[in-house]
């Protein structure tokens, strides 16, 4: 996709959620939008680590998780308005995966995976123990009474979320299309040959993981206003370190609409799933999509779709 046809797309999206959030639907469907959206910006935030350089992250619950408390911080501290908690979330969090990736990013494979997973159990341990944020018991927030533009916050913080997923997806093109992406791409092709030709890795993967976690972060900020409870258990949840992962890889981890499309699916199709059958069914229908997947199409429905593309009719 050319730049000018991406940055058409790009509006058209943004106009249509800003649209759609002032239909002023059942709330339930915002709701819902939400979550894919959401989905979304983390799938495309572990793509850039996991996918694009090839360094599988299970840490996700950790980056979110800090962008969620930095807003809760915020907003019993300064009662912030939401703009200051998007951006503070993001640089914590972008700070925290600069941190980690200086100090993990010369372990490999399963090492460095087994380091960003005791990374959230680390600091779900912390806020767990920190009564300023309500500690193992949570804490409860209160929506301002007017939202923006909106007659409802919900309203407000899906048209936020809609905006905050075109600028992950945008993130992604561009680093994709810019000699950043190939430096990425050579790292994950292999990493010895990409230093062996100059490529500058420790600095390309510091710089993945510095904006893995800025949109990680990102995702987390506007949580507290969505959910207006925020725990431990909710933000730390598992299933953000399994969707982020399985999403990329349903939808094809080496191009930035891979993320998205397998984001759409599957996160629409757990939504489907939580209303008419059971929410505790989420986690075994990624799993069984994801193994299909593994198994039928390895390189995810992107890669599947070029294979067909590649065929000779005849």
């Amino acid at each position: 996709m050319s730049g000018r046809a991406f940055a058409v797309a790009a509006v058209v999206v943004i106009a249509g959620g800003l649209l759609v959030a002032g239909l002023g639907l059942n709330q339930y469907y915002y709701f819902a939008a939400y979550v894919v959206l959401q989905y979304v910006v983390l799938a495309t935030a572990w793509n850039i680590l996991g996918g694009y350089t090839g360094y599988v992250n299970f840490g996700t619950p950790a980056f979110f998780a800090l962008g969620a408390y930095t807003a809760v911080v915020l907003i019993k501290w300064l009662k912030a308005p939401l703009l200051a908690q998007l951006v503070a979330g993001a640089v914590v969090a972008g700070l925290l995966g600069l941190a980690i990736g200086y100090l993990t990013l010369r372990l490999r494979g399963v090492f460095f995976s087994i380091a960003t997973l005791a990374l959230t159990v680390v600091l779900q341990t912390m806020f767990v123990n920190w009564e300023y944020t309500g500690g193992a018991r949570g804490i409860s927030l209160a929506r301002p009474a007017t939202a923006p533009f909106y007659g409802s916050y919900v309203q407000f913080v899906f048209a936020v979320m809609v905006i905050l997923a075109v600028l992950a997806v945008a993130t992604a093109w561009c680093i994709e299309r810019s000699w950043i992406g190939r430096g990425f791409a050579a790292i994950r092709d292999n990493e010895e040959a990409a230093e062996c030709m100059g490529v500058p890795t420790l600095r390309l993967k510091l710089l993945a993981t510095t904006v893995s976690g800025m949109l990680m972060g990102l995702a987390g900020a506007p949580f507290p206003f969505y959910i207006t409870f925020v725990e431990p258990a909710s933000v730390f949840d598992l299933n953000y370190a399994v969707n982020s992962l399985a999403m990329p890889m349903i939808g094809g981890t080496t191009t930035w609409v891979g993320p998205v499309i397998g984001a759409v699916l599957l996160g629409s199709a757990q939504q489907i799933a939580t209303v008419t059958i059971s929410s505790e069914l989420n986690l075994l229908l990624v799993g069984v999509i994801l193994v299909a997947f593994v198994i039928l199409a390895p390189e995810g429905i992107v890669g599947l779709v070029r294979r067909l593309s590649r065929r000779d009719p005849a």
